[in-house]
């Protein structure tokens, strides 16, 4: 048996439903929208790329110096405690002046390196705990509302706008 014969009334019927034809033009014309969709698309993603590629070179820029601030910091400490470790009378000594101006000129000096690279101290006595600034490390009684800053114990600092060190802090309690 051929095709032929094997057709039946419902098998010619749909054969003879033909599917209508597609206007080539709305064709095309959705085509098209369909392009510049995803050409839009394609755009902003690229746009957000070089946006977020621009911010992570900024903070490169901003923060690089951030481990090595870290690891001054110790320095600095190490030479306020020096300084507070000068007893009045040795202070006053003539032969000792000039290692006293030496050592704080030096200070002076790496306090202002420190502002010109956007490092600051955070102040800490006498203001409200703050814990994203501020260590507690120990309740002392005192006459100040509780959970005032009553002792600095380890300075802390900020680069630009991010945390660098918290301040190590003792803080009022009740009583």
């Amino acid at each position: 048996m051929s095709d032929e014969e094997l057709k039946t009334p419902e098998t010619e019927a749909e054969e003879a439903v033909e599917e209508p034809a597609i206007d080539p033009l709305i064709m095309m014309q959705s085509e098209l929208e369909a392009a510049k969709q995803a050409a839009l698309y394609a755009q902003a993603e690229t746009q957000n790329v070089r946006r977020r590629l621009e911010k992570d070179a900024a903070d490169a820029r901003a923060y690089a110096a951030t481990n090595f601030a870290r690891d001054i910091l110790s320095v600095a400490d190490n030479l306020s405690r020096a300084l507070d470790a000068i007893p009045t009378a040795m202070r006053e000594e003539e032969a000792n002046k000039g290692l006293v101006v030496g050592l704080e000129a030096t200070q002076r000096e790496l306090m202002n390196v420190f502002e010109r690279n956007g490092i600051k101290r955070i102040p800490s006595v006498g203001l409200p705990l703050d814990p994203n600034q501020h260590q507690a490390m120990i309740e002392l009684p005192s006459d100040e509302e509780p959970g005032t800053i009553v002792q600095e114990m380890q300075a802390g600092y900020m680069i630009k706008d991010r945390l660098l060190r918290p301040a190590m802090v003792a803080v009022a309690k009740a009583g």
